[in-house]
């Protein structure tokens, strides 16, 4: 059972603390107390090592959870700590919540058998009740500092359909700070206090609705330019009342009919299931002391300064006024008065470390939106904490922040955006579909989702940002459709049976004319590897290990990297398994490699670029690969090959790790094949050069056809223009074969294109020699396969490449090819 510390100055609190906790449950928990000092003229005070034989009197390898009133009680538990073993102190959290409510909350946990972390999370909210029962301005940590008394006044009733939620709160804000006048905001319609009108946060958690009347003051020489342009936002509902039409052409993305949204089609399948909002999760940050708060202020300033930059490049690529309005609303959180006057204060005044200020001003503003009783209110409370945890990453990159994506019960993940680290730890058997505001078909996250079977939609924009946990959601991932709580007929449309699917068909690597394609698979883990093996693979065309690198404090070691590589290897023991080395940069960044934002990553300091220049880290990745191929048939390949040089260093890397460890004597395969990613136009023009360096050539086609077609396929205005069915690309496929069987090697394709049956006929009639996919699209491409002939192929692949574009390439597939 987890045990309660209460620190306080004076022993009578403490004893009545505990007295009232324990009258709240039949159960006894264990409580001990820290309180008071030795001096009967001077009892009020805290004392270390009272504090110390408090947690070992009730220490339990569970936890124990310590709580203080003020000032030295912080200290003197800070303090005690110092006098646990490592292990205790693992097991040891301070916990910054209200000392009565906290104690109150944290017994009635602990009597119920919560977990640690529970407690912790239900004590720091205890004062939510309370709060929910006040009027507002007891939950707002400020309140305006000026005297209005004089200013101008209007009231004016909101219009637009959601109020002043966090788009046009931004709005409001932007426009507020515009003027020198103190402005201040009043909801009428709820009685509330006025609040500070240039404070993004203070104005979200006024919870102002459609039809609310609002009074809105401003004192100062400029007062009444500023109420008339508040005014005019006002009455034109902040530009929501008559939404723009959709552009032809565009993704139908946010668009709601019928509880029916649209957005990206990017992983095939059927879900339904609960809504599960995800948000940050930050970790405990210890309370860290300072000795220089000028410099402290200008670290937290200048880290400030880079959220706000990265936040502005985020907007930029955004095409969506509503979506650009989110991160406009974020960069606000990063200038509010709220936040920063209270970080100002935990530096100035508690001379705390940045981080630490930081991260307690943004638990605060997080209470108060969690403390309100409006569901799409509290739901803002993950933009702050979106806000503050990229901050955090700046100030304290020690620290691994993210989210926990474990989810303990099945739902569908509604998320602003997933990083592709994050989208590799999601468990298809809970993760039952993937909604998110942003990305596209052809962003690593998608790639990564389909090949884990999880059906997504991305695209959708800021609708999400109004469901609540626990709606009941149905997605479409082939159509791109999303139904929020689905009627019925919905439901039985998408639960009625469906023609046969493509894996109950032969399944045969072998066409009619005997001609052997093997089939592969493209995995990011161990995990990966046994869905592929399921599915039916014949090894790993692709694995991705840059997924081994992301999202940690430091690079993986050597020995982790040993049993990860073993373990593919023994999966597919008779077949090989094709390790590319990391491939970094892009949309990929190494936060422990402090890598500076590029104005266009995608071509900067990625892939092998950053590996040889960071050469400590790949010979590490090469000796892990090189000694687990002693188990397997594993192969080496580098990615993002586009010179001669480039590749000959490569390779010298990889001689310098065979020759340690032969000198240490460890063995490995002498013999193990070399390859290389062919996805740079450059390697194309010279890959009959290229291909007397290495055994083997891979086509990523994501990435040839991105860079060819000079479009960002993470780009949603051009993404659709890098479609790898486009002739040039086909060409760029065709003299890559060429060059390789003219070198005696074998090629193979691993990108998007070896997963879409359509292109099957193509690739085969090109000359590629194997097929590298996603697992779930195995059993569709070997279907296709055992229909078709290796003349048909060729003929079909010598008519598309005299077509004009990808559009009546596909066009000539439809009515010419029939299965």
């Amino acid at each position: 059972m987890i045990g309660i510390v209460i620190v306080s100055h004076s022993r009578k609190l403490a004893e009545g603390v505990k007295e009232l906790a324990e009258q709240m449950v039949q159960k006894s928990v264990p409580i001990a107390i820290a309180a008071g000092v030795d001096d009967p003229e001077n009892p009020l005070g805290t004392d270390v090592m009272r504090v110390y034989e408090a947690i070992i009197s009730i220490y339990s390898d569970e936890g124990t959870i310590v709580l203080m009133d003020l000032g030295s009680a912080v200290m003197s538990a800070e303090m005690a700590l110092e006098f646990l073993t490592e292990a205790e102190r693992d097991n040891v959290r301070l916990c910054e919540g209200p000392l009565v409510e906290g104690a109150i909350a944290a017994v009635i946990q602990s009597a119920a058998g919560c977990d640690l972390e529970t407690i912790l999370a239900e004590t720091r909210t205890a004062l939510a009740t309370k709060v929910r029962s006040l009027p507002l301005q007891n939950l707002l940590p400020l309140q305006p500092k000026s005297d209005l008394t004089g200013g101008l006044q209007i009231q004016l009733c909101v219009i637009n359909p959601l109020g002043i939620h966090a788009r046009p709160a931004a709005q409001w804000v932007q426009t507020a700070n515009r003027f020198q006048s103190n402005i201040t905001l009043q909801n009428l319609t709820k009685n509330s206090p006025a609040v500070n009108g240039k404070s993004i946060n203070q104005v979200i958690t006024l919870g102002v609705r459609c039809h609310h009347d609002i009074a809105l003051t401003a004192a100062g020489s400029d007062a009444p330019a500023a109420l008339a342009a508040l005014q005019n936002l006002i009455e034109s509902g902040f530009g929501e009342m008559n939404p723009s039409p959709r552009i032809q052409g565009e993704p139908l993305a946010n668009l709601l009919v019928e509880g029916e949204i649209r957005g990206i089609p990017a992983s095939p399948g059927i879900a339904i299931a609960p809504a599960i909002l995800y948000h940050l999760e930050i970790p405990e940050i210890p309370r860290k002391p300072a000795d220089n708060p000028d410099w402290e202020w200008q670290e937290l300033q200048e880290a400030l300064e880079t959220a706000r930059n990265e936040l502005q490049a985020l907007s930029s690529r955004l095409t969506s006024g509503e979506e650009t309005g989110i991160f406009q609303a974020h960069q606000l959180y990063l200038e509010d008065p709220a936040l920063l006057d209270i970080a100002h204060d935990y530096i100035f005044e508690h001379h705390l470390h940045r981080g630490s200020a930081w991260k307690i001003a943004i638990d605060q503003i997080v209470a108060s939106y969690l403390a309100l009783a409006d569901l799409e209110i509290q739901s803002r409370a993950d933009d702050v904490r979106d806000v503050g945890v990229r901050v955090l990453r700046l100030l304290m990159p020690e620290i691994r922040l993210g989210r926990s994506l474990h989810l303990k019960e099945p739902g569908i993940l509604v998320v602003s955006e997933l990083q592709p680290s994050e989208v590799a730890q999601l468990d298809p058997k809970t993760v039952r579909g993937l909604c998110t505001a942003q990305g596209g078909v052809n962003t690593h996250s998608a790639i990564i989702a389909r090949s884990l079977g999880i059906p997504a939609v991305m695209g959708l924009g800021s609708y999400l940002s109004h469901l609540t946990r626990g709606t009941q959601l149905a997605l479409n991932g082939t159509t791109g459709q999303v139904w929020v709580q689905p009627n019925s007929k919905v439901l039985s449309e998408l639960q009625s049976p469906h023609p046969p699917a493509t894996e109950h068909l032969p399944e045969r690597t072998l066409p009619a004319d005997g001609h052997s394609i093997p089939i592969l698979a493209n995995i990011v883990g161990i995990s990966g590897a046994d869905v592929a093996r399921e599915a039916g693979a014949e090894g790993v065309g692709l694995f991705r290990t840059e997924f081994l690198y992301l999202d940690r404090a430091m690079p993986p070691t050597e020995a982790e990297q040993v049993e990860i590589y073993r373990a593919i290897a023994t999966a597919f023991t008779s077949h090989p398994a094709i390790i590319r080395t990391f491939d970094m940069g892009g949309d990929k960044p190494l936060a422990y490699l402090h890598l500076v934002p590029e104005p266009n990553p995608f071509l900067g300091w990625r892939g092998i670029r950053l590996a040889l220049e960071r050469s400590d880290l790949l010979k590490t990745q090469l000796r892990a690969i090189l000694r687990a191929s002693a188990e397997g048939s594993l192969q080496v390949m580098f990615p993002m090959i586009a010179s001669l040089s480039e590749i000959r260093a490569a390779k010298q890397l990889l001689v310098e790790a065979q020759e340690e460890l032969r000198q240490e004597g460890i063995p490995f395969d002498e013999a193990i094949a070399v390859g290389m990613m062919i996805e740079i136009p450059a390697a194309v023009l010279i890959a009959d050069r290229l291909a007397m360096e290495v055994d083997f050539f891979s086509i990523g086609t994501n990435d040839l056809s991105q860079y060819l077609l000079a479009a960002d396929r993470s780009n949603p205005k051009v993404a659709a223009h890098a479609d790898a069915l486009e002739p040039a690309v086909l060409r760029a496929i065709k003299q890559t074969v060429e060059a390789a069987h003219k070198a005696c090697i074998s090629v193979g394709v691993c990108g998007e294109l070896a997963s879409d049956p359509e292109a099957t006929p193509i690739l085969v009639g090109l000359g590629v020699d194997k097929l590298s996919m996603n697992p779930p699209a195995i059993s569709a491409i070997k279907a296709t396969l055992s229909l078709l002939n290796e003349k048909e192929a060729q003929a079909i692949a010598t008519a598309v490449l005299q077509l004009d574009s990808a559009r009546q390439v596909r066009n000539y597939l439809a009515d010419k090819i029939r299965y």
